[in-house]
């Protein structure tokens, strides 16, 4: 026993706890805290002349806190922007059923009629008046069941056709309404006679503008604006402009003010294409949020944008100092082209021999020329 423990290599002792002395020891774990898995993996660089396939099974290692493992990262949930609110779809504009007018006319000359020949009938009818109509003098006994029933008949058929004679105009209809259903729209012109029973609402549908008052907004770098805009619009569906929504036009006004507030309004005189790009993305936005409830935008247009009143006073001096150093800008650009354009003719023309000293001065007095006789300090 000694003389094998001489002849072992330094280093042995520290093996004993973590590597196997022999083919038939089993191996001593290193880690234990921890529960490993074994699994079974079939080595391909091995000398085995018939290698034993082993069928691997896939293991399951549970996540241990503390083990340094990184955590599953959850897939973002994309946000979906929700769509428009759609109105009923039953609820769409569908012409109303009417009649002429002198289908109207007719009703009332008939109810009318009858009225007179009841009154006839009943004897209640004035000599005077029986004289002027040609009637023969009447027997009648007075006022019965019979004659109330023909005087209700009679005076239902005025009322209905005289109750029931309308005008159509052009550029206006009437959204029709029975019992709260709606019933239909009408936008015929002329002498029409309407159901008296139904309910009538009166709606513009004429090409409209409406101009803005001073609303808030900013520009492209986020400075406070006050823009006026003017809207070109109108109804195209009655139905839904009037039942769908409780006030069409406080609904396009505030569309626009909601529009105001997401695209950003460049001041006249921009580089970024300045009003006329800002009115495409407004008509566009409103026109997108207005569809649903009937109404179709033509046009959003800015006609005026001013700073807020608490920047307007620190943006007018920026901007006056810009075109300042703009106007300087263009003014030295065009001196020092005149004087390249002087030099350059005088020397190829052979005019005059100059060395770099004195096309220095030639060049100096030039500009000093050219500035003054423009107005502007050197």
């Amino acid at each position: 026993m000694s003389t094998t423990a001489s002849h072992m290599p330094p280093g042995s002792e520290g093996q004993s706890d973590g590597v196997a002395a022999g083919p038939g020891i089993r191996p001593v774990r290193l880690i234990h805290t921890e529960a490993t898995t074994e699994i079974p993996v079939h080595l391909l660089f091995r000398d085995d002349p018939d290698p034993v396939e082993v069928p691997l099974r896939p293991a399951v290692v549970a996540r241990r806190q503390g083990t340094g493992e990184q955590p599953r990262q959850r897939r973002p949930v994309p946000v979906r922007r929700r769509p428009l609110p759609q109105t009923d779809p039953e609820l769409a504009e569908r012409p109303a059923r009417v009649l002429p007018g002198a289908a109207g006319v007719l009703a009332g000359a008939c109810g009318v009629t009858g009225c007179l020949a009841t009154t006839w009938w009943a004897g209640l009818l004035p000599p005077l008046a029986g004289e002027a109509l040609r009637l023969p003098v009447s027997t009648g006994a007075g006022l019965g069941p019979a004659q109330w029933a023909a005087y209700a008949g009679a005076g239902m058929l005025g009322a209905f056709g005289f109750g029931g004679l309308a005008r159509g105009r052009a550029g206006r209809a009437w959204v029709l309404g029975l019992f709260g259903r709606y019933r239909g729209t009408v936008r015929r012109t002329g002498l029409l006679w309407v159901n008296p029973l139904v309910l009538r609402r009166r709606v513009d549908v004429r090409l409209r503008h409406w101009r803005s008052e001073a609303m808030p907004a900013t520009d492209p770098d986020g400075v406070a604006l006050r823009v006026v805009v003017l809207v070109v619009w109108r109804v195209r569906d009655t139905a839904r402009a009037l039942l769908g929504i409780d006030d069409h036009e406080t609904y396009l006004r505030e569309c626009v003010e909601a529009a105001l507030a997401r695209v950003p309004v460049e001041p006249a005189g921009g580089t970024r294409g300045g009003t006329t790009a800002a009115g495409d993305a407004l008509t566009r936005l409103v026109g997108t949020e207005t569809a649903p409830v009937g109404l179709e935008v033509f046009s959003v247009q800015p006609v005026r944008v001013d700073y807020a009143p608490e920047v307007a006073s620190a943006m007018h001096r920026r901007r006056i100092a810009a075109l300042d150093a703009r106007q300087r800008a263009s003014m030295l650009s065009s001196v020092v082209d005149s004087v390249e354009d002087t030099v350059t003719r005088l020397t190829v023309r052979g005019l005059v021999e100059l060395d770099d000293y004195e096309r220095k001065v030639l060049v100096r007095d030039l500009t000093v020329a050219f500035c003054s006789g423009r107005g502007e300090p050197v």
